[in-house]
């Protein structure tokens, strides 16, 4: 049976396998992806990263042949085009594994457009998340959730994915959702999106600097500890709600811990821990073929 080497990696418990393929030798595949993420009988993840070059990959055809290139999958065997808490073990993963150096930025490329990572020192990194698109209206769609009721309305984010969010009044109806299943949201996205809820929880005394604690249904993986873009879309969507003058900076609760979204003319910076927890191999029990 085929061996695979990785790593073990999360940025605030969003979970991910790492395989280090530089020259793209060791293709993923959906069924891979599933048994590589699986809690009982795999490593287990939220989702699977494969680190490569553009010119090994046909989704970085378009990027500098040597780009560093995230080819993420989520942990039901699709692909996504960006994730930002991924992105930051990413870059953890390329200083420890290739030696590379962060500290002063480095473009990658993912299936969301390229992205600057920049190793910020104890173990925090940044990345750019490019712009967030935001619904002409403070609401166009309506979500429906276990433990939540009535059906609440909801603001389309784009963050190089799909995002609708949420507002609840209090921690009590946050503390109380079932996100064990998938929220059902209208009109459908024609692709899914990940669906969060949020409470905001105030601003600093300067008013410049907000706060505000959040949970998430991520497509094709559940309710995940984190989501980088979604911690994103939900800054942009409170910021929106709160009007002019809200602040550009937004500390997000997440159940894995905290991130820092600052929101920028053109674009967003994610920033956050990443942990490398464990090396090890695997016998895979699928072929790389899917068989």
């Amino acid at each position: 049976m085929p061996t695979l080497d990785f790593t073990k990696g999360h940025g605030t418990e969003n979970d991910f396998v790492m395989l280090m393929d530089e020259f793209g030798s060791t293709p993923l595949t959906a069924p891979l992806v599933r048994f590589l993420c699986d809690r009982r009988a795999g490593v287990g993840a939220d989702g699977v990263i494969r680190v490569v070059r553009a010119q090994a990959i046909e989704a970085g055809a378009h990027l500098p042949p040597d780009t560093w290139f995230m080819d993420y999958w989520n942990s039901d065997g699709s692909l996504s085009q960006m994730c930002g808490n991924g992105a930051r073990v990413f870059g953890a993963f390329l200083e420890a594994r290739a030696g590379v150096d962060l500290s002063r930025g480095l473009l990658v490329g993912t299936r969301g457009g390229a992205r600057t990572l920049t190793a910020l020192g104890g173990g925090r990194y940044s990345v750019t998340m490019g712009p967030c698109t935001i619904g002409d209206d403070d609401f166009d769609a309506m979500v429906s959730a276990g433990g939540l009721h009535p059906s609440r309305p909801a603001l389309s984010v784009d963050v190089g994915n799909p995002h609708r969010v949420v507002a609840l009044a209090t921690l009590d109806e946050l503390d109380a959702l079932d996100l064990s299943r998938e929220p059902s949201v209208e009109p459908s996205p024609p692709d899914g999106a990940n669906v969060e809820f949020v409470v905001a929880l105030g601003e600093d005394a300067s008013g410049e600097r907000g706060r505000v604690r959040m949970r998430v249904h991520e497509r094709g993986s559940g309710e995940t500890r984190s989501c980088g873009t979604g911690a994103c879309a939900v800054a942009a969507a409170v910021a929106r709600w709160a009007g002019a003058g809200a602040p550009r900076v937004w500390d997000v609760e997440v159940p894995g811990g905290v991130v820092t979204v600052r929101l920028e003319p053109g674009d967003v910076l994610l920033e956050g821990p990443a942990i490398l927890v464990w090396n090890g191999s695997i016998e895979t029990h699928v072929g790389l073929s899917g068989e």
